[in-house]
């Protein structure tokens, strides 16, 4: 059965999420990236969004503008979520953001915001930006333009947008972190059998 989120968020909603659970998003969907980070946390800038019991996704987004002012999505693909690792914990705390999308793993603070605060992260798959424009029914609103069309906040409202994998859950555990344990684990026997076949080689 597809696990649907919808946005205002609830505690409730993701509670019983654990880490490589699929889930979709529907509702409203926040762009925010590097800068937006930087200016909330170390500039005191306050968001011109309200995200609380909302998502955001670190995401560079192409955007045309029509000739009536209205916007399109032509794609949206995820950036690397571990750049905002510094100021993830602290913007969790700061905005009550109760779900952050992106591309790859976050590490111990951002694990440790979701559990002092009840939020997830969540990994969109990369190569997908054009399928994922097409689950944006519309951009509402573009907020701090100046920063140029890939660090803009557009506030997108999304149906069924995914598959988002659970990479942290409000429990604090994080998939990549546990995988990584996992890996270096059978690492040793496994180069140990490779070397046993290669070690011919000069």
């Amino acid at each position: 059965m597809k696990k649907i989120l919808t946005t205002p968020i609830t505690d409730e909603a993701l509670a019983d999420l654990n880490v490589g659970d699929i889930v979709y998003l529907t509702g409203h969907l926040v762009t925010c990236r590097d800068v937006a980070h930087r200016r909330l946390i170390e500039l005191k800038q306050q968001l011109p969004v309200d995200v609380r019991g909302g998502a955001i996704f670190h995401a560079g987004p192409i955007v045309r503008e029509k000739d009536d002012g209205s916007f399109e999505m032509v794609s949206i693909g995820p950036t690397t979520s571990m750049r905002m690792e510094k100021f993830e914990r602290q913007f969790i705390e700061e905005t009550g953001v109760k779900m952050i999308i992106g591309k790859g793993g976050m590490g111990e603070e951002t694990a440790a915001g979701c559990l002092e605060n009840n939020a997830v992260h969540a990994v969109f798959p990369g190569g997908c930006a054009v399928v994922a424009a097409t689950k944006v029914e519309a951009i509402e609103a573009a907020e701090w333009r100046d920063l140029g069309m890939p660090e803009t906040l557009w506030v997108n409202r999304v149906k069924e947008f995914g598959p988002l994998i659970i990479s942290i859950d409000t429990k604090g555990n994080n998939i990549f972190e546990e995988n990584k344990k996992t890996f270096n684990e059978r690492k040793g026997a496994i180069l140990e059998r490779i070397h046993e076949k290669v070690k011919f080689i000069k």
